[in-house]
C-alpha cells in the first residue's frame, strides 16, 4: 500500500478472494492436499513492481506463484472464489496469485486429525514483528513449491 498499489480487497472493504488450485502439496506423513492461493488484480504496468515488493517477504506470502493465467493452476473463474469474497477485476488487469494461509487448513482436513487450531480465511495471525523484521527472517529448508521454479 505504501507504493500506492493497494490490494483490491482492501479498496473494496472485502475479504481477499482465495481459490483451491491444482497444485499438489508435498506430502508429509498424514498431511497432503492442494495449494490454496489468494488473488489480487493489478494493472500490467505494476505487475513486476508488485512481484518484487512481495518477493522481499519469503517468510510471509513471498512472490506470486502464478501471474496472468488462472487456468494454469486450475482456477476457472476469478469471480467465484472458494473462500473469501470476489473483487472487481477491471479491464486489462492481470490476476496475480500468492500462496495462502488456508493451504495448511486443507492439509489438516486431509490428515483427519481429531483436533487442530488454525486461523479463519482472510484473518491472519497477528504478531509483534514489523515488516522490516519479517524481511530478514530466513525460511528454513529449500523452498521449491513455486510452480514456475520447478
Amino acid at each position: 500500500a505504501e507504493a500506492g498499489w493497494t490490494p483490491r480487497h482492501v479498496e473494496e472493504g472485502r475479504n481477499v478472494p482465495m481459490f483451491n488450485t491444482s497444485i499438489d502439496l508435498r506430502s508429509a506423513g498424514p498431511f497432503s492436499g492442494k495449494m490454496v492461493v489468494s488473488m489480487r488484480p493489478y494493472p500490467p504496468e505494476v505487475v513486476e513492481g508488485v512481484r518484487g515488493l512481495t518477493a522481499a517477504f519469503p517468510a510471509a506470502h513471498g512472490a506470486p506463484v502464478q501471474v496472468g493465467d488462472p487456468g494454469a493452476i486450475g482456477i476457472r473463474d476469478c469471480g467465484r472464489p472458494d473462500y473469501g469474497e470476489s473483487v472487481s477485476v477491471r479491464p486489462g488487469e492481470v490476476p496475480m496469485f500468492w500462496a495462502c494461509g488456508v493451504t495448511p487448513a486443507n492439509a489438516l482436513r486431509h490428515a483427519r486429525l481429531p483436533l487442530a487450531i488454525t486461523h479463519a480465511p482472510g484473518h491472519m495471525f497477528v504478531a509483534d514483528a514489523t515488516n522490516e523484521e519479517l524481511k530478514s527472517w530466513e525460511v528454513p529448508g529449500e523452498w521449491r513449491a513455486r510452480p514456475t521454479e520447478e
